[in-house]
This record gives structure tokens, sequence and C-alpha cells, in this order.
């Protein structure tokens, strides 16, 4: 009897357990609607009078049209990850009802109702658990001896080799990595004590490795009113101080928006004393060829499609775009994926197979904590880039400075670009990060895997992608880290 009721204790601490989580991933999705609705209501208030009510009620008709198909493809995506889920579970269940039912024996059924409570209980507590801990793993702890230059905008930081038998070389061809904004510079350091990290990949060769972070935006209002030639002013800076440190030109290598700031600096012609070659990963060069977020910013109606009902205003008076609220964006994007059931059945799946890797407790980290919010400047730049297309000529849609960027501008300054980009990245397709293709000639070299796989998988030194090696059929290939080495013995220095 004792045991009996031990298994209903069980069973009702699961199903409480369960309630639990299903709240906080409901409040999770939620929060950032509750923002999206907030300014929403502020902008309409403060445009009531800029359209006639049968165009403020046409646009809101399409809205909720909208709205309802994402309703509608947040309930597939339920359908789909439920079945997904109880794929296995089902036959594992009907065994053991079978068993109970001919055998009297309850045990295997018992045993069924133990395993999916313990499921429940690493969804409601272990996976949080194990989020948290990994925290001293993952990303930078710079310290202050890291700091190698400073502007009012942004730290240049020094990153260090992991391994302490390694020197870096001083005279070596020096690079500088500019994270991009939306995803945070953490995700480059993913777990570098697990030899999972972007930039630690380059320092671990004895390469001397920067990178750009930007301040606090929260209490530096020179963040939060950034234009875009500051931001390259910044690049022109630290670039300049590197190359005097180290007697050569700079690599510039730009991950994701990086890698789109980077490549319209170095056409703004701002870097040409500075720097002479170029990486970039994963970088939507043309966002309009996007078909996920480009095509969900087009799916709304012009009247709503604008960065005014994604910002928020800052206690310094300052207004900038919501990272919460841009990061909530990506979610509506792949809504059949991130909707709050089939984020939790995506969990379940996750612990129900052993232990919670550090990679899968980093990875949920960075996607829980790494949003912060973007200057209002930088975020029309990048939204820009998703919904004005480049021209037929190679002309970007921004001009900094008054100047035109042409994708051409790179040959004329014969610089090599290696750009790297995932065959499976449903964030920036391969079409959106291969458009400089259609004007110029570049190295190229396509990872497996998505958005992040460069960042964490891939930079595993035994990974069969490892960024210091060649890849792909005859080798053809080369990862970033490869590409700067070769760079450096092309110019004499020792590697």
């Amino acid at each position: 009897m004792a045991l009996d009721q031990g298994r209903v204790m069980e069973q009702l601490t699961a199903g409480q357990e369960l309630a639990t989580s299903l709240y906080r991933y409901q409040t999770d999705f939620s929060v950032p609607l509750g923002l999206a609705l907030a300014y929403l209501l502020r902008e309409e208030w403060s445009q009531m009078t800029c359209s006639s009510a049968g165009e403020q009620v046409s646009d809101c008709f399409d809205l909720m049209t909208l709205c309802l198909n994402l309703w509608g493809r947040s309930f597939s995506g339920t359908v789909q990850a439920w079945d997904q889920y109880w794929d296995k579970e089902a036959e594992n269940l009907s065994l053991a009802l079978t068993d109970t039912w001919l055998t009297g024996n309850p045990e295997r059924l018992k045993e069924f109702l133990s395993r999916q409570a313990h499921i429940v209980h690493q969804v409601a507590h272990g996976l949080p658990e194990a989020i948290q801990a990994i925290e001293q793993a993952f990303g930078f702890h710079f310290k202050a001896s890291d700091v190698a230059g400073e502007t009012e905008r942004f730290f240049l930081y020094r990153v260090e080799p992991t391994h302490p038998q390694i020197a870096v070389q001083q005279t070596a061809k020096p690079i500088l990595i500019i994270p991009p904004f939306v995803l945070g510079s953490n995700i480059l350091a993913f777990l570098p004590k697990e030899n999972k990290s972007y930039a630690h990949a380059f320092a671990n060769q004895g390469i001397p490795t920067y990178i750009r972070v930007m301040k606090d935006i929260q209490k530096t209002p020179a963040c939060q009113t950034m234009t875009m030639e500051e931001d390259i002013l910044d690049i022109r800076h630290f670039c300049e101080q590197i190359m005097t440190i180290h007697g050569k030109k700079v690599t510039l290598n730009g991950y994701c928006q990086g890698g789109f700031t980077s490549v319209c600096a170095i056409l703004s012609n701002e870097l040409d004393l500075s720097v002479d070659a170029l990486i970039t990963c994963v970088a939507p060069m043309d966002g309009t060829r996007s078909q996920g977020l480009s095509g969900f910013l087009n799916s709304l109606p012009p009247r709503f499609n604008r960065l005014c009902y994604g910002t928020k205003v800052l206690p310094s008076g300052n207004s900038v775009a919501d990272g919460q609220l841009m990061g909530w964006v990506y979610k509506l994007k792949s809504i059949e994926t991130e909707a709050p059931l089939p984020a939790l059945l995506k969990d379940a799946i996750l612990v129900k197979n052993g232990n919670i890797s550090k990679t899968a407790a980093a990875l949920n980290f960075w996607l829980k904590n790494e949003r912060s919010d973007i200057p209002l400047n930088i975020a029309r730049m990048s939204f820009n880039s998703f919904t004005i297309p480049v021209t037929k000529e190679g002309v970007l849609p921004v001009r900094p400075f008054g100047r035109t960027l042409n994708f051409k501008g790179i040959r004329e300054k014969n610089m090599p670009w290696l750009l790297c980009y995932g065959e499976n990245d449903d964030l920036v397709e391969k079409e959106a990060a291969l458009a400089p293709l259609d004007f110029l000639k570049v190295e190229t070299s396509p990872f497996p895997k998505g958005h992040v796989a460069i960042a964490t998988s891939w930079s595993n030194p035994s990974s069969d992608y490892a960024l210091d090696k060649k890849f792909g059929n005859a080798s053809q290939y080369r990862g970033p880290v490869r590409f700067q080495l070769d760079l450096n013995q092309d110019s004499g220095a020792p590697t």
C-alpha cells in the first residue's frame, strides 16, 4: 500500500510540475507579446489622425489575418511535436498496458509512469538547474587586463589561448572579430574549456586575436544613439591600434550581422590603411533573399512593418530597438517549433535521452539570457538590409558617410574574402549569405547544420569540419582559422 501511495504522490507531483512548466513556457512566449501590444497601442494612438478610419480598419483586419495564420501554424506545430514525442512513447505505453492486462503485473506500467514523471521533473527542475550551472563555463569572462582598447561605445579585448602551453605570436597577422548585435558576443566563446569556442579557435593557434564588444547599452548613452558611421569609425580605430601593436594589417572577421557591418566598413574605404583581408560567417549580405525572416517581415501589413513598432524609450530618453521583442520575432518566424508546447516537448525529448549535456545547457543559457537592446540606427541598418534588396549593379541598401557601397569594391581592393555559410541555416539562408557571388568571385566554405554550428560544433578542433582544417571533396574548402593561418604564412610570418 505504501508503494501505491508513493506512486500516487509521484504522479501528483509530476502533474504539478507539468502545469508549472507549461506556465513557464507560456510566460516566456507571452511576455514579448505584451510588449508588442503595448508598442502597437502607443504608435497607433500617436498616429490616430494620420490615416482614415477605413484604412485603420483594413490594416487591423490584415494584422488579425496574419495572427490567425500564426495561430494555425502554431497549432499544426503543436500536433506535429506531440506526434514526434509520442511516436516511441505510445508504443511503450501500449506494451505496458498489454503486459498489465495479460499478466496482472503492473510493474511495467509503473516503470513507464515513473519514467514520464522523471522526464517532467527534468524539464521542470533538471534543465533549469543545468542552464544556471553552465553560466561560469559559457562565454567570455574577460579581466581588466584583457582590455586592449576602448571608445565611447566599445571595448577591444584580447582573446588569450585557453591552453597555457600556447603562446601568441606577436609578429603574426592579427584578426579582429566583429560579433553580431542581436546574438551577442558570448556565442563566439561558447564553451572555451570544452574546445568549443570560435574566438579561441584562432587564439589557440597562436594568432593574435581580438574581439570588439559593445558596452552596456542600458548605461551608455553613446551606445544608445550610435550611428553606422560611428560604428565604422570605431572599427577603424581598433584596427589601427592592432596594426600598431603587431606591425601587420588586420583581417576583419564578422559573424552574422557583424559580417554585414564588416563588409560595409570595408566598402566605405575607411579601413584601407589597416585591413587587407575579410572573413564573414553566416552573414546576411542580402536579407531580402531570406525566405524565413524576410518572408515574415513581408507578411506584415506595410502599416506595421516599421521599426517604431519595436522600439522602447530608455530612462535617458533615447529610443532603442527592444532586444527581447526582436528575439520574439525569430520565434514567430519559426512558430511551428517555438510555440510554448512544442518548445516544452522539444526539451522533453532532450532530457529523456539521458543526462543534460553541457552543449545543450549552454545553448539554452544563450537563448534565454543573451538578448540585449540594439541601437536604433544600427537596427535600422539591419532592417533595411532585410527589406531593400541589393541592386542589379551590386549596390547595398545603406549609405554610411553618404557614400554608395558596391560589392564590386572588394574586387577593386584586391582583398581576399572567405565567405562561410551554413548549409541548413534557417535564420540566414545560404541564398542571403551568397549574394555577393552575383557580383564578384569570392572563396566560399559551406558548413553543415545551422546558424551557430560554426561557433559551436565545428569550433572543436577534433570535429569533422574543424575551423583550422581543409574539408570537402579533395579538401577544396578552408575553415576560417585555416584561411587566417594561410594568410599569415603568405605574409612570411612564422606559423
